[in-house]
Parts: structure tokens; C-alpha cells; sequence
């Protein structure tokens, strides 16, 4: 089964076609950094009409790159949420207008799950299981990105249990926010990152949030003002810059891996996946691999193209849920605000 998928739920375009028998077959992403750095965030009507302008020739070199037509194309797997509502709407009109011209299946998928699904896209073995039609071992999940930080417990596809998130913004989020108030430029938080990377460990110290009490939720926000009052004190060099920048990074990644460690505890899991824009950190994948050493666990990544948004994940979720005979009526349909919890389950056998 060969699935389309098309992801519009913010500013990147991203199209995929992924091959229930030979996996990725091509994918292409395309980034609207350059057209929102002007405005320092993304604005939601650009990003809109940039879908519009960039949906349809992705498609076509997509389906050049895997050497397909659309007449190969079996379903049309689209972001339906949650995302920004006119972004949403570029994506499921054109998917669900292409697949009734092909007259071939469409499914809707959650963004989020969608991010939860890929680094199993990018394991041979559990792929191949679960297209066989065997369910994965339960695991835990830490989607971390510029609009969520959560952690899930996974039963199964369609099976999800939050067991905590952000209480106000989200790690990258707070990573993009903490890069402004240093002063560099937009997108800052790739860019906090590579500074990080130049910093002196321990020069400075933040404190890892709402780690000294139980639970799973999490909380950034206090570190921005952490980080503003040792900058606007500080003599604001770029070793100082470079020093901070390495202080919040390891306080958010301590942090982080403190509370997976804790979710595994609480499920009794002995798998972890990572995925999201900050799933991509070298920092954080160094810990959590360090973190599931210590305790016999495994923890998986996807590739850092595949952490942030793309059409791969989507075609990959897609496809499950196409395979289990899920699948939209003809209307165009999205939800920029969408509960996970709320997803079908999808009934696979259970694991050998």
C-alpha cells in the first residue's frame, strides 16, 4: 500500500509517500523560516497562503522522487490537527479533493500522533510488525517541540494515556523565547543550541523545574526569567551568551530526563520514544541514551529531518489506520484544537 501524506498544520509543508512494504519511499519538507523572521513568530494568514503556493508542486517532485504517478497512489493520509485552523484547511483540501479525484481512501490524521508514530517508522523490526498486523511493545513518549511537551503512555495505536505536560510553555518554545531575549535572531532556538555547544558547563546554574516535588508535568517558563536576570546582570559578552545558553540547555534536559525516568517508573514500560522539533537536541539524545543504559531500557529516536514537522510521519500514521480500514467521508475536516485521547483505537494483535 503506497500512502500520500501532506502536513500543513503550521509554517513547513512537508509531503511524503511512504510504502507499506518498502517504507519511505521520498519525502520533502519546505521551510517558511525565511518569510516569518521579519515578524519574529510565525503570522497564521501567511503561512496559509504559503501552503497554497508550495502543496502541490511538493507533491508532484515527491511523487517524481519515488519514481510514482498519482494513479500509483493507494490513500491520502493529511494533518487535520491540532494546528492553526487555515494552515489545517490547505492541507485537507487538497487531500481530500485528490483523493476523491483518484477515488482512493483518506484519513485524517493527528499531528501529534503523527510526531508519537515516527521514530517506530525509522525500526525495521517494528515496522514490519506492525504492518503485519502485531501491536508494539507499550512504551512511553516524550513529544517535545515548540508547541507541546508531553509525556505519553502508549498501550497500543490509538491507545493514549497523558500523563503530563507543560503547564505553560513548551520546551521549545522556551528554547525560541530564551534565544529572543538574548538577542538572536529568529529561529533562536536551533541557534541557543549550537551556542550551547561553545558554553562552559557549570559557569552558570538554573533550576530544574517542578523536580522537587512528584508528578510529571512540566514548567520553562521560570527559566526565561532565570536566564533574563542573569543576562540584563551579566556583562553580556558572547562567552557569557555562550555560558547561559549551555545552563538553560542542560536545566531543560535534566529536567526532561528526570521526568521520563520517572513515566517509566510509573508504567512499568522499558521503552522510550522521543520525537518532536526538540527530539533533534544532541544534548537531550545523549542523556536519554545514558538514562536507558543505566536502567536496561531502550529509547528510540527518529532521524533529525523526521523530528521536525514532515509528511513522512503523517503518511506513516496514515497508514496504519488505512490499513485498519479507517477512513474520512467526503467532507473537509480539521480540528485545530484535538484531544489525542479522543482517537480511535486501532485493533492489532498482541505482541509475541
Amino acid at each position: 500500500m503506497k500512502i500520500l501524506g501532506i502536513e500543513t498544520s503550521c509554517d513547513e509543508t512537508g509531503v511524503a509517500v511512504y510504502d507499506t512494504a518498502d517504507g519511505l519511499r521520498a519525502h520533502a519538507v519546505y521551510s517558511q523560516i525565511a518569510l516569518h523572521a521579519q515578524y519574529g513568530g510565525v503570522v497564521p494568514e501567511l503561512a496559509s497562503r504559503d501552503h497554497v503556493r508550495k502543496t502541490l508542486p511538493l507533491i508532484r517532485q515527491t511523487l517524481a522522487e519515488a519514481g510514482l504517478s498519482t494513479t500509483d497512489i493507494d490513500g491520502i493520509a493529511y494533518t487535520a490537527g491540532p494546528g492553526l485552523v487555515g494552515a489545517l484547511l490547505v492541507g485537507a483540501g487538497v487531500a481530500r479533493s485528490l483523493a476523491w479525484s483518484l477515488d482512493v481512501p483518506a484519513i485524517a490524521v493527528h499531528h501529534m500522533e503523527g510526531h508519537l508514530l515516527a521514530p517506530l517508522m525509522d525500526d525495521a523490526e517494528q515496522r514490519a510488525a506492525l504492518h503485519a498486523g502485531r501491536a508494539p511493545e507499550p512504551f512511553v513518549a516524550l513529544l517535545v517541540s515548540g508547541g507541546h511537551t508531553q509525556l505519553v503512555g502508549v498501550d497500543g495505536i490509538g491507545r493514549y494515556r497523558l500523563l503530563g505536560e507543560t503547564l505553560d510553555d513548551a520546551a521549545g518554545e522556551a528554547f525560541d523565547k530564551t534565544a529572543k531575549l538574548m538577542g538572536l535572531p529568529y529561529p533562536g532556538g536551533p541557534q541557543l543550541a549550537a551556542l550551547a555547544g561553545q558554553g562552559r558547563p557549570g559557569a552558570f546554574k538554573f533550576s530544574r523545574p517542578m523536580t522537587d516535588r512528584p508528578g510529571l508535568d512540566f514548567s520553562f517558563s521560570g527559566l526565561k526569567t532565570q536566564v533574563l536576570l542573569a543576562w540584563r546582570d551579566s556583562d553580556q559578552s558572547e562567552t557569557t551568551r555562550a555560558d547561559i545558553a549551555r545552563a538553560f540547555e542542560d536545566a531543560v534536559v535534566d529536567t526532561l530526563a528526570i521526568k521520563c525516568a520517572r513515566a517509566l517508573d510509573a508504567t512499568g514500560f522499558r521503552r522510550l520514544v522521543v520525537s518532536g522539533g526538540v527530539g533533534a537536541n544532541l544534548r537531550l539524545r545523549e542523556k536519554l541514551h545514558e538514562l536507558a543504559a543505566r536502567r536496561g531500557a531502550i529509547v528510540g529516536f527518529p532521524p533529525p529531518v523526521l523530528c521536525t514537522d514532515n509528511g513522512a510521519m503523517i503518511a506513516f500514521a496514515g497508514a496504519l489506520r488505512l490499513q485498519a480500514g479507517q477512513h474520512e467521508d467526503l467532507g473537509v475536516h480539521v480540528a485545530p484544537r484535538w484531544d489525542m485521547s479522543t482517537l480511535p483505537a486501532v485493533k492489532l494483535a498482541a505482541t509475541a
